[in-house]
């Protein structure tokens, strides 16, 4: 905190000269105090809210492991191969971008021939 910078702040917005022994300057580096305390106590709460996140996301298969196990665990069954190697999710993905992929350009060529009359 530099009380010149801060005092000359006060004096442009306020037109008020203050003293670098004013007691206003205790109340700053209070304010200070008070709200690097608040912040560590959020990010604290925000990184084990993350945490706990990312791992109800991995429990339920979204993102990989973030930490292994020291002991490696049985790996797990690999889905049954497909054909084309790609799995009924992914078929069911690549279906609903079509679909909006073909009612899109329907809305698009719609319009163009409504604005071409």
């Amino acid at each position: 905190m530099d009380q010149h910078k801060l005092r000359s702040h006060v004096f442009d917005k306020t037109g008020i000269k203050i003293d670098t022994d004013d007691p206003i300057f205790a109340l700053v580096a209070l304010n200070e105090a008070v709200l690097a305390e608040t912040i560590e106590r959020q990010l604290a709460i925000l990184n084990a809210a993350t945490d706990a996140l990312a791992a109800q996301a991995c429990a339920a298969g979204g993102l990989p492991p973030l930490v292994k196990p020291a002991i490696p665990a049985a790996p797990a069954p690999a889905p049954a191969p497909h054909a084309s190697g790609w799995t009924p999710r992914e078929w069911r993905l690549l279906g609903a971008a079509a679909i909006v992929s073909l009612a899109s350009s329907l809305l698009v060529l719609g319009g163009a021939a409504l604005l071409w009359r």
